[in-house]
């Protein structure tokens, strides 16, 4: 029996490059979600698959990580060169609010459940190469990295590694891209900057990687983040590469966050 009211999956017919599309009516978000899906072919009786949530950032939707970041050709070709295991890419919409709902719980829609349970959960009930037995990794690209590195640190017991590429850290720096102003979000918790929620589950966090352009804006931000986590001890890798705040830059880098999933699920 499904969890959702309402459920429409692409049809196999229609479906190109292993993309499928899934779309589940849920209470978090007072309607409907989208979710673009790679899915690796395998032999039938596989049916554990790890799950790898990527993250989109302000602007864009359900489609852009495959669209404008070609991530499940990466995915294809480092599975069937056989630097990663085969694993589900879930690409879901930010659930559509404003420029961005920063994946956080507002106090009418909770967004942050959206990505946590409804996501992985419509995958498992509908992909057969999925199930409850599937391990859960979160990464994202700017408020999506921003995304992945809070949420993986507030619900740690649900991953097994964060990757954050040109993440926003602090929820003011939000600001920089959205047009809505900050107090509309009504965020129904008051501590919203990625060191927060690392504080709080310091002891108990998934591996985390993350990584800057030394042109983006968000550089200060992210050095700082490393910086913050150096003196509570927890062990992380950060790197900085050429590049700024752009599609080329995360193409070229997501293939680093998929080995790093391979490594941790």
């Amino acid at each position: 029996m499904s969890s959702f009211r309402s459920i429409e999956l692409s049809d196999e017919m229609f479906e190109h490059s292993g993309l499928r599309f899934l779309t589940v009516k849920t209470p978090n978000l007072k309607g409907r979600g989208d979710i673009c899906l790679y899915v690796p072919n395998v032999i039938d009786n596989i049916t554990d698959l790890p799950i790898y949530i990527l993250l989109h950032g302000v602007y864009g939707s359900a489609w852009v990580w495959a669209m404008k970041g070609g991530a499940h050709n990466t995915a294809k070709r480092l599975m069937e060169s056989g630097e990663i295991k085969p694993a589900i890419i879930a690409m879901p919409s930010d659930g559509l609010w404003g420029d961005g709902s920063g994946y956080l719980a507002h106090e009418e829609q909770d967004f942050a459940e959206w990505i946590v349970s409804d996501v992985p959960k419509a995958v498992r009930e509908n992909i057969p190469s999925a199930s409850d037995k599937s391990k859960l990794c979160i990464a994202g690209l700017s408020m999506g990295g921003y995304g992945a590195l809070k949420l993986g640190a507030e619900f740690p017991e649900k991953f097994e590694a964060i990757s954050a590429h040109s993440a926003i850290t602090k929820f003011s720096e939000m600001s920089l891209f959205v047009e809505e102003l900050l107090q509309s979000y009504k965020l129904r918790d008051t501590e919203n900057d990625v060191i927060d929620l690392i504080k709080r589950n310091v002891d108990s966090l998934p591996a985390i990687r993350f990584d800057c352009g030394k042109e983006d804006e968000l550089l200060a931000g992210n050095r700082l983040l490393h910086e913050q986590l150096s003196e509570l001890g927890v062990e992380h890798s950060y790197e900085e590469f050429d590049g700024g705040h752009q599609w080329a830059y995360w193409q070229k880098h997501l293939e680093s966050t998929l080995k790093f999933f391979d490594e941790n699920s």
